[in-house]
């Protein structure tokens, strides 16, 4: 019976994806929906939901026969402790046992996760964005970012997950499973795929304010990719070229914005209270959003985020910037587009 359900689980879902409902979007960018697994664990928690779908719509398909039977002058009777046994024990022991058995035994696939051999990533969960570290093998220095982590296709990536301030949880539901961030304490999660592409996550735990707009994308890239995408990552952020830049890398000092932000080669990493107040900025030009998912990191995005920060994310600790001259600001913005 298991097997029937599984085949019909893999049938359905297969007959969405021909129908167009679990394709991708927005330019390769893939629907946040635990419906479209692209990885081996997302892969095995969507089975097991469309198992329990399937039996839930059986169930109660089942349940409105018996009424409609029940409202109907019907002359057989049936005696009630064939209902009370067979209904009541017999009908949910079964059935339930059977679903229990199978999620178990199917959910063994989803080990502990362990860092050998796996690319290890620390992300930390802050109000109301993410900071993602990778240790750079070649020089052992930790290479930041904000709001994305780019991992290779075909290699176990190890998350190592923490909170600075209050519970967040870490889904990106194409991928794994649902992880909480809990203040003070390590957890681990374990994502693999085989499929190149832009998967979007959330916090899935209530956190403040702008608990909505904390979103991530795990980009997937090919190998080559990702080693050309890693190797510029270890260089201090670019030299500017033009006088614009140079006008804009001058306002950026000062406004005190390395207060916050660190920008390698121009403004280094500054703590307060041991923590890093704002993203690293040292690529951020690279990045496929501003403001953990809130605007595409195109067109005049950068000038909007920093001359309209709290119309876009009110509550953010980051102050907006629109007392600005336009001259100031347009230089301020395009040399933050240039930092690649």
């Amino acid at each position: 019976m298991i097997a029937g359900w599984r085949n019909m689980a893999t049938r359905l879902m297969s007959l969405l994806a021909a129908m167009g409902l679990l394709t991708a979007c927005d330019g390769g960018e893939h629907i946040q929906s635990v419906l479209h697994p692209g990885g081996g664990d997302a892969a095995v928690i969507a089975e097991i939901a469309w198992i329990l779908f399937i039996g839930g719509t059986l169930i109660f398909v089942g349940m409105m026969v018996l009424l409609v039977m029940s409202l109907r002058d019907n002359r057989r009777k049936v005696r009630p402790a064939v209902w009370l046994i067979g209904a009541g024990i017999v009908f949910p022991f079964t059935i339930l046992s059977a679903l229990l058995f199978y999620s178990v035994s199917r959910s063994q696939q989803l080990l502990e996760p362990v860092s050998h051999d796996a690319l290890v990533v620390s992300v930390t969960a802050k109000m109301w964005w993410w900071e993602v570290r990778y240790r750079d093998e070649e020089t052992g220095r930790d290479i930041t970012l904000a709001n994305e982590i780019r991992v290779p296709a075909g290699k176990p990536v190890y998350l190592a997950l923490s909170s600075d301030d209050v519970i967040h949880s870490f889904w990106v539901p194409a991928l794994a499973g649902k992880v909480d961030m809990l203040p003070g304490r390590l957890t681990r999660l374990r994502i693999n795929t085989d499929k190149p592409g832009v998967y979007r996550g959330q916090c899935a735990e209530f956190c403040g304010e702008q608990h909505a707009k904390m979103a991530f994308h795990v980009v997937v890239q090919e190998q080559a990719d990702y080693d050309a995408w890693m190797a510029n990552q270890r260089k201090p952020a670019v030299t500017p070229t033009d006088v614009i830049s140079e006008r804009g890398r001058a306002v950026f000092l000062e406004q005190r914005c390395s207060a916050c932000h660190t920008v390698r080669g121009v403004a280094e990493e500054n703590l307060i209270g041991g923590v890093n107040l704002g993203p690293d900025l040292t690529h951020v030009g690279s990045r496929l959003f501003l403001g953990a998912g809130v605007l595409r990191n195109e067109g005049e995005s950068m000038r909007e985020w920093i001359s309209q920060t709290q119309r876009f994310k009110h509550g953010a600790r980051m102050p907006e910037f629109g007392h600005l001259d336009d001259d100031s600001l347009h230089a301020l913005s395009t040399y933050m587009e240039q930092l690649k």
